[in-house]
C-alpha cells in the first residue's frame, strides 16, 4: 500500500500508470476547507435524509439548536439545474454521501440512482448537486454506469482520499463491481479494479472506508450477498494501481460475523485505526447480532459478536428482531470514546410487535459500557408506538449542533402519516441529542416527507441517512 511520505516523483508515476495526474493549485483548491457535510458553509454539519421511495433527498441544516424543518431543502431531479428526469424507478437517494468535490469550501451532495436508466448503458447514476452558501442553487453532474458492470450503478458512494495526494476522490460501487474516479468532477472514465476478487454473481450493497489495517492508509469495506443468498463481506486496501490486490474476505471462516445488511465504521477503542461494526439482521431465528472487527497494522482482531443476550445490552434475543439491521458509530458524551448505536426495527415493545427501538452502546476501554434501549414508548421521545413502525431502521449519529458530542437520528420506515392508506408506511426521522449523561429527550423533535412535500404511502421516509 502507498504511503503519504513517498515521495512526490513516485506518486506521480503512478497515476500516470492509470492515466490520472496531479492535480495544480487554483483558486478554488485555495477555497478554506469544508465540513465534509456542511452544504450551505455556516460551519454545522447537515443531516441528508434519502427517500428513494420519492426520488428525494432532504438536508435539514445543523445549527446551535439543533434540526429544524423550516431550515431545510429537498432535492430531486426535478430541482432547477440538476441532471436527469425524475422516473419511478430510479430510486433517487438510496445512497446519499458528501464531499467538497469542486473545493469551493462548500460540501456538496452525493446521491446514488441505481435505478436510473440511461439509453444504451446499464443501470444507475451517480449524482453531485453543488452546495452553496445559499443552499443547492446552481445544478449539479451526473456520471453514468460504465458499460463493463451489470448495473445498479450508485448502490453506494464514498469520497475519500484513495491515491493520498491530498485531494479526495469518489468511489462507487455497482451491483457488482468497484470503480473510482480521478481527481476533480466525476464526469470522466470510472477506474475498475486492477485485480479482481469478487465472487461470481455477488450483489454488492453497501460500502465503508477507513484506515483500517494502517493508519495513515485507506482501506475499503464491501458488503452484501453471494450468488446463493449467503452475506459477502470483504476488506481491499491498496493504491492507484493495485485496487483489489490483498483482498481479504472477512467471512471466509464464519458467515454469521459477516452482513449483507449494514455496516458502520469508527475508532472504538482509541488506538488510531478503524474498527468495522457489521450487523447480522437476517438471522431472524436468534433475533439478529453485530460483530466487531478492530483494526491493527496488518490486521483485524478476531471479530466479537454481540447480540441482546450479551451483557450490558439491554433487551432479549427474539426471533424478528432484527437487531442489527441498522448500525452507526459516533460519540455521544463527548469523552472521546466512540459509541455504538444499534437498530432493532422489529421489536416488540409492551406487546406492540415491530413498533422497534435502538440500543445505544456507551464505547469503552473494553468492549462496550451498560446500553440503553430507546423507542417511542420511552418517555419524551415524540409519536407513539405502533404495530410495524419499524423504528430504528436507519441510524445516524453525527454532532449536529456543534457541542461536541454525537446527536442521533432515526428512521422509522413502517411509520404511518396521518389516517387511512395514503399514509401507511410513509416514514418518519427523529433526532435525539447527544450530551454529557447519553441521549437525551430534551429538545427531541421528529418530521416526516409531509413536511417537506413528499409525502405519501410507502415512501418509507429516511431510508438513508448520512
Amino acid at each position: 500500500m502507498r504511503l503519504r511520505n513517498l515521495a512526490v516523483a513516485t506518486t506521480v508515476a503512478a497515476l500516470a500508470a492509470t492515466g490520472l495526474s496531479l492535480p495544480f493549485a487554483t483558486a478554488a483548491a485555495a477555497a478554506p476547507a469544508a465540513l465534509k457535510d456542511d452544504f450551505n458553509g455556516d460551519g454545522y454539519r447537515d443531516l441528508a435524509i434519502g427517500t428513494p421511495g420519492a426520488n428525494a433527498v432532504t438536508v435539514t441544516y445543523g445549527s446551535a439548536n439543533g434540526l429544524d424543518p423550516a431550515r431545510s431543502a429537498t432535492v430531486t431531479q426535478s430541482t432547477r439545474g440538476v441532471p436527469g428526469t425524475t422516473e419511478p424507478e430510479d430510486e433517487f437517494g438510496e445512497s446519499v454521501t458528501s464531499g467538497d468535490v469542486n473545493r469551493d469550501g462548500y460540501a456538496d451532495l452525493i446521491v446514488g440512482a441505481p435505478g436510473e436508466r440511461t439509453t444504451g448503458r446499464p443501470s444507475g447514476t451517480v449524482t453531485v448537486v453543488w452546495g452553496g452558501k445559499n443552499g443547492f442553487k446552481t445544478g449539479g453532474i451526473t456520471g453514468h454506469a460504465p458499460e463493463n458492470t451489470k448495473g445498479r450503478f450508485g448502490e453506494a458512494a464514498v469520497f475519500t482520499d484513495l491515491d493520498y495526494d491530498g485531494s479526495p476522490q469518489l468511489a462507487v460501487i455497482s451491483g457488482d463491481n468497484w470503480y473510482y474516479y480521478a481527481d476533480g468532477e466525476p464526469t470522466g472514465r470510472a477506474f475498475g479494479l486492477e485485480v479482481d476478487f469478487l465472487p461470481d454473481g455477488v450483489r454488492l450493497d453497501g460500502m465503508e472506508t477507513g484506515s483500517f489495517l494502517r493508519k495513515d492508509g485507506v482501506g475499503f469495506v464491501l458488503y452484501g450477498e453471494r450468488a446463493d443468498g449467503s452475506p459477502y463481506t470483504a476488506h481491499m486496501n491498496g493504491g492507484v494501481g493495485d485496487y483489489g490486490y490483498g483482498a481479504i474476505d472477512l467471512g471466509e471462516d464464519d458467515e454469521t460475523t459477516v452482513t449483507r445488511d449494514a455496516a458502520a465504521v469508527g475508532d472504538l477503542n482509541g488506538d488510531g485505526y478503524t474498527d468495522l461494526v457489521t450487523g447480522n439482521a437476517t438471522e431472524d431465528y436468534t433475533g439478529g447480532s453485530f460483530a466487531v472487527r478492530y483494526g491493527g497494522e496488518g490486521k483485524f482482531s478476531a471479530p466479537v459478536v454481540y447480540d441482546q443476550d450479551s451483557a450490558r445490552v439491554p433487551g432479549a434475543a427474539e426471533p424478528g428482531d432484527r437487531f442489527g439491521a441498522a448500525l452507526s458509530v459516533g460519540d455521544v458524551t463527548g469523552d472521546g470514546k466512540a459509541d455504538l448505536a444499534v437498530g432493532a426495527p422489529g421489536e416488540n415493545v409492551d406487546g406492540i410487535p415491530g413498533t422497534g427501538s435502538v440500543v445505544l452502546l456507551p464505547g469503552a476501554a473494553r468492549g462496550f459500557a451498560q446500553g440503553r434501549a430507546w423507542h417511542q414508548q420511552t418517555p419524551g421521545v415524540p409519536g407513539v408506538a405502533e404495530a410495524g413502525d419499524r423504528f430504528g431502521s436507519s441510524l445516524r449519529l453525527k454532532d449536529i449542533n456543534k457541542n461536541g458530542k454525537a446527536d442521533l437520528a432515526v428512521a422509522a420506515s413502517g411509520e404511518d402519516i396521518g389516517s387511512g392508506p395514503s399514509g401507511a408506511d410513509a416514514g418518519a426521522v427523529w433526532s435525539l441529542r447527544g450530551s454529557a449523561a447519553g441521549l437525551t429527550t430534551s429538545k427531541a423533535t421528529s418530521f416526516n416527507g409531509s413536511d417537506f412535500g413528499i409525502g405519501g404511502a410507502g415512501r418509507h421516509f429516511g431510508e438513508t441517512l448520512r
